[in-house]
């Protein structure tokens, strides 16, 4: 998968990957389609991150979180 291309199925399969490896509960409030290619490359950089490390502390994946709900359109 090419993610350097912005589209609505890599938005989605980033999504994906972060809420799974976070281990994400409510993962109806971070949803692919709350997210708009305007805002592309700050996911893609969470996701990077995300992808990068192994573990997390609880004040990371709070501030993650946030990030990505800042995101949201």
């Amino acid at each position: 998968m090419d993610l350097s291309i912005k589209s609505a199925q890599n938005i989605k399969y980033m999504v994906d990957q972060i809420t799974t490896k976070l281990r994400m509960v409510n993962t109806g409030a971070i949803s692919p389609e709350h997210f708009s290619t305007s805002s592309y490359e700050d996911l893609k950089d969470i996701y990077d991150l995300v992808m990068r490390k192994q573990s997390f502390s609880p004040n990371e994946m709070q501030a993650i979180a946030e990030e990505l709900g800042n995101l949201r359109k």
